[in-house]
């Protein structure tokens, strides 16, 4: 089940001067909820974040601040964060003339050690194939 869809904005710090402030794609899916084939997960709260086009110099991308992010998600949707799932989803993109450059499609999960309810030390693995497939379909649904 979908529990979130759109354009994510996160305060950064360093007041007026808004460091590492930025915007992502963020989707959040609840699998205990849409799982109909019996399959149980430990983290059943799948966090998706895109980056998008930077709309500032200042804005960080989804890499640099994956645990700014997943610490204001957690706590502004209320997740517990042994049960959340961060996962860095790029799409496959092309360039050039004629769109010749391809750039694959990039899907890496994000392991962090949380402490004091923040984000920290991340660990990134590329989701298995059932991972993968679950992904697919999930972002599937949307188009």
């Amino acid at each position: 089940m979908e529990i979130y869809n759109d354009i994510f904005t996160w305060e950064g710090w360093g007041g007026a001067f808004r460091l590492g402030s930025g915007h992502c794609r963020l989707r959040i899916y609840d699998l205990k909820k849409s799982s109909r084939s019996g399959i149980s997960f430990l983290k059943n709260v799948w966090v998706v974040a895109s980056d998008l086009p930077r709309e500032r110099p200042g804005d960080m991308s989804v890499r640099s601040c994956n645990g700014h992010i997943a610490t204001c998600v957690a706590r502004e949707f209320r997740i517990d964060p042994q049960r959340m799932q961060f996962i860095e989803y790029y799409p496959r993109t092309t360039y050039g003339v004629r769109e010749e450059n391809v750039i694959p499609e990039r899907m890496e999960a994000v392991d962090f050690t949380w402490h004091e309810d923040r984000a920290m030390r991340p660990v990134y693995r590329p989701l298995d194939p059932s991972e993968q497939d679950l992904l697919h379909r999930l972002l599937d649904k949307e188009s």
